[in-house]
């Protein structure tokens, strides 16, 4: 509890048993109430690390949802548990789980209702073994997003992120894919809805145990990416209007 806000640290999780202890005992637990991971049909034994650390809240999804809908399970459980500020942490070690000190304090302040740890702000991504090809394609696309939705962002696609309640109780997530765009479309539903964004850096790893998505599936994402930009702008001119940017609940 931080001046009277419950916060609660969600893990989307797959196969993430070589790096889930790591991760875990970075948390600042002296300010995190509950600790949520959910395990999205791991091929290891993601599920027994969790509990043998002693998270509370673990739930296994008895088939593979992909990554969106493993978040979606994520974030009706947050809120379920009273949650006044969620973060979602990769549970691979990728993103440095110290931020998340800071992140629910820009928050808690009510600097901003939605906090992203950044891996391009600084000179983090490629000094942490981001591939070049990876970096390249993260700011071209970014830089397509943020001309086409109107925003400044340094990136989108960060693993690192905190949300005040009345954000995850506005966007209509669950009408997201359940692929990985789904943080994508998160990101621009809460700028369609005027909450404010904020980033920090953060500093990221890539090794072997980290996860991440291959080349051909990055092509994939890339053009689901430009793909949300453009039915956002299409819905902002009126010409084409969308469920995904409507406050949650209209139909």
């Amino acid at each position: 509890m931080w001046l009277g806000n419950k916060v609660v640290v969600v893990l989307p999780a797959y196969n993430a048993a070589r790096t889930l202890e790591r991760t875990y005992r970075e948390i600042p637990l002296d300010i995190v109430d509950e600790v949520v991971l959910v395990d999205d049909r791991s091929a290891d034994d993601t599920p027994a690390v969790a509990k043998a650390l002693g998270i509370r809240h673990v739930i296994e999804h008895d088939a593979n949802r992909g990554y969106g809908g493993n978040q979606k399970t994520c974030y009706r459980t947050a809120l379920g548990l009273g949650a006044d500020i969620v973060v979602m942490l990769h549970p691979d070690y990728q993103y440095t789980p110290k931020l998340v000190r800071a992140m629910v304090a820009a928050l808690v302040d009510d600097v901003y209702d939605l906090a992203l740890g950044s891996r391009i702000l600084g000179n983090g991504a490629l000094e942490g073994g981001m591939p070049v090809y990876k970096y390249v394609g993260n700011r071209v696309l970014t830089a397509f997003e943020n001309l086409v939705i109107g925003q400044k962002l340094s990136e989108y696609h960060t693993g690192l992120r905190a949300y005040r309640r009345r954000v995850l109780e506005a966007i209509p997530y669950e009408r997201n894919s359940d692929d990985f765009v789904f943080d994508n479309q998160v990101l621009v539903q809460a700028h369609a809805l005027g909450f404010r964004i904020g980033e920090l850096t953060c500093p990221t790893k890539y090794f072997p145990e980290a996860s991440s998505i291959d080349f051909r599936r990055s092509l994939r994402y890339g053009a689901l990416c430009c793909a949300t930009a453009v039915q956002y702008r299409l819905h902002r001119l009126g010409l084409v209007r969308s469920p995904l940017f409507e406050r949650s609940g209209v139909q």
